[in-house]
């Protein structure tokens, strides 16, 4: 069985991250407003980022660890920018507010 971490741009720019074992049934739940929580409140909302790891831990230990990302390296990973994500891992620093992501927020992954 398949477990995914994935990243949401709602409607108002925000991100959120989250884990599932199955993202399809997940995104029509976050799209359906059937979770009251976070997203509910800021549809639409589109995919940017997913990724496939093969135990609920490992996933669950991937989200935690990008909640506490900067915004900037939330957006540099779903970007696959794997060099602004390496120098914002190395120096700390937040990515200055010019920084437009490579990904059309228009574009659904699914």
């Amino acid at each position: 069985m398949a477990f995914f971490v994935y990243m949401l741009l709602c409607s108002d720019q925000s991100l959120y991250v989250g884990h599932t074992d199955d993202l399809d049934l997940r995104l029509a739940k976050h799209r359906n407003r059937t979770y009251c929580g976070y997203t509910s409140k800021r549809l639409p909302v589109t995919l940017i980022f997913c990724e496939t790891f093969s135990t609920r831990e490992e996933a669950l230990a991937a989200e935690r660890q990008i909640k506490r990302w900067t915004r900037a390296k939330k957006l540099a990973l779903a970007d696959g920018d794997s060099t602004l994500l390496r120098r914002l891992a190395l120096r700390h620093t937040r990515q200055p507010a010019t920084y437009i992501p490579r990904i059309s927020r228009t574009d659904n992954l699914m």
